[in-house]
Formats: structure tokens, sequence, C-alpha cells
């Protein structure tokens, strides 16, 4: 299920992350969403939904990085 705006997203992306990380997360989960639409294109058994939450958070994770203080924030260049 395709996310249509970050309001869609769940709450543990809306109630953590900064805005521009929600977005990234929702163009990641949508692509992988699409992209990963057949069982043999993912790894062992994880569902298409499963599947696009990880490439998500994998996305989100290259740009942000969760801090001492427990909060994500953009990673320094």
């Amino acid at each position: 299920m395709p996310y249509d705006s970050i309001s869609d997203l769940p709450d543990s992306v809306r109630d953590n992350v900064p805005k521009h990380a929600q977005e990234i997360y929702k163009e990641a989960f949508n692509s992988a969403w699409k992209q990963y639409d057949e069982p043999e294109e993912r790894r062992g058994d994880s569902s298409r939904e499963e599947t696009a939450h990880r490439v998500a958070w994998s996305a989100v994770k290259k740009e942000y990085e969760k801090g001492d203080d427990d909060k994500w924030h953009k990673k320094k260049d």
C-alpha cells in the first residue's frame, strides 16, 4: 500500500524523524513497493510490505542518524 502523503506514514516514522526524512521514507517505500511486487524479487520469505519498509528505513539512514539525545539528525558531510 503506497503512501500518498507523509501524513499517511506509520506513527513510528511520523513521530520520530524530521519532515525531510519522512519525505525520503515515503518516496523510498513507494519505489520499493513497485520494484519488489513479485515474491521472487525479495529476499527470503519477506512480504512486499516488509521489504518496502526495510528499503525506506535504509534510505533514511543514508542521510540521517540517531543522536545521543535519541532524536534523528541529518548526518554531517
